[in-house]
């Protein structure tokens, strides 16, 4: 843990006591400050107080007397309106902050030399996020990994020489963040999305531009330019005078990175391959080659070098419930993309594959599947399951085989056995639900674990994780 000694002997008030926000009360506490926090949810509180947190209704705290107000990153800042504790720090001229800035605060006040990179995008950042970790890790880097990917930022290891932090960040975190100066700034992409909690696509654009524009000086900012919003960013931040890396998959750039069928190739003068795709089973696809473009951009302005950037590549395991390979039976390959929950999720793993025996269906999303069609005649075969089954059922109607499986087991049991009857290179059982799972399962980790585990159950099969 990380404690934060940037409000020591003063006091913080601090609102959300999920695990970030607990970890949060008490990296203060151990630095000294006067901790004052609540949460909407009695369960919390009284967790909080058994771990020696000072608890009280904030709506009778002394505002005048506290230095700052740490938000979690799910409590409204701005819309649909501002948290009744924004309110009142607020009108007391109180600072309202979140983890995250915790974190950059006592980064700065280390003095350390701790490489930074920042991570944000609407599609992708926990990928991009892994797979930068991944990268500086096996190229002998102690690099540490936590942010929106699930690892509290203050449940890092502490501030040293060299040790690198990898963080994703969510706009909801960058909105806390006043002071996130990344020595790289990773921004992938940029479309609709939150705008019940930022308002307009204008401001949530101008939200996830600032992590990139606000690189330390010296520092670079990596920025895919494949929609108006980021193409019109990075040409803000350069004119800013900011080092700008741009990336592409769409097009060839005239510095920088692009990808070039299965590889990643860097422009300024002559092109040149820096890295190869080809056979990694978790970079599969085109979205898979903006992730990994960025990394290896972020890791070359970080000083790594490209034998040891191409070995990380083919070492990257992927992330579980994305894309993940978990097994083979012959040439069978059985995929996870239980995180796919709807039809955008999906469709870049439809996009990855050929031959595929897909398994759909759970608590549908609006929209359904239509939106797939162009990606159906990759698809052998559907097995459908859970309450979208007949609606989905509705959608392949002359158009894709299908059947209704009902429930996961018998899905997985019919793919494995028509795809192993299959005669064609490289038949995928693919699990990619475009649905939610809360008809059956609890959440996609829960569908994801029993896909893997009807998969392993099956004679023959030989566990992979994402083997190509």
């Amino acid at each position: 843990m990380i404690p934060v000694t940037t409000f020591a002997g003063q006091q913080v008030a601090l609102f959300g006591l999920g695990s970030s926000g607990l970890l949060a009360a008490r990296a203060l506490k151990d630095g000294g400050a006067d901790v004052i926090a609540f949460d909407d949810d009695a369960q919390k509180i009284a967790e909080a107080r058994s771990a020696g947190i000072k608890t009280q209704d904030l709506l009778t705290l002394d505002w005048t007397k506290t230095a700052a107000l740490v938000l979690a990153p799910g409590v409204p800042l701005t819309h649909p309106q501002p948290h009744w504790t924004v309110d009142l720090a607020r009108k007391a001229n109180v600072a309202v902050i979140g983890d995250i800035e915790l974190f950059c605060r006592e980064r700065a006040k280390s003095g350390a030399k701790c490489p930074l990179v920042a991570i944000t995008g609407t599609n992708g950042k926990s990928t991009t996020t892994a797979l930068t970790a991944h990268l500086l890790q096996s190229a002998g880097v102690d690099a540490q990994m936590g942010g929106n990917i699930g690892v509290p930022v203050l449940a890092l290891a502490p501030f040293k020489a060299d040790r690198a932090y990898v963080l994703e960040v969510s706009s909801y975190q960058i909105d806390l963040a006043p002071s996130l100066n990344a020595t790289v700034g990773i921004l992938l992409n940029v479309t609709e999305d939150h705008l019940d909690r930022h308002g307009t696509m204008e401001r949530y654009a101008a939200i996830k531009e600032r992590l990139a524009a606000d690189v330390e000086k010296n520092g670079t900012a990596v920025i895919d330019i494949d929609d108006a919003y980021t193409r019109a960013a990075a040409d803000r931040i350069q004119r800013a005078g900011k080092t700008v890396v741009r990336v592409s998959v769409e097009s060839s750039v005239r510095e920088g990175y692009f990808a070039q069928g299965s590889r990643i190739m860097r422009a300024g003068g002559k092109a040149e391959a820096v890295a190869d795709l080809a056979g990694i089973g978790s970079l599969r696809g085109s979205h898979n080659a903006q992730n990994a473009a960025c990394a290896v951009a972020a890791c070359v302005a970080l000083g790594v070098d490209l034998p040891a950037i191409q070995k990380g590549l083919a070492s990257f395991p992927g992330l579980a419930h994305r894309m993940q390979q978990v097994g083979r039976k012959g040439s069978v390959l059985f995929v996870n993309d239980s995180k796919a929950t709807n039809a955008d999720s999906a469709a870049k793993a439809l996009a990855s594959f050929n031959d595929i025996y897909w398994i759909a269906g759970g608590k549908p999303k609006t929209g359904g599947i239509a939106s797939l069609a162009e990606f159906f005649p990759r698809i052998r075969k559907a097995y459908l399951i859970g309450e979208a089954a007949k609606d989905f059922a509705q959608t392949l109607e002359g158009r894709v085989p299908y059947e209704i499986s009902g429930v996961l087991s018998v899905a997985v049991d019919a793919a494995a056995r028509d795809a192993g009857a299959a005669k064609v290179k490289e038949p995928v059982v693919l699990l990619s639900p475009a649905c939610a799972s809360f008809d059956q399962y609890r959440n996609f980790e829960v569908r994801g674990a029993a896909f893997t585990d009807v998969v392993l159950a099956i004679p023959g099969v030989t566990a992979t994780v994402n083997a190509s």
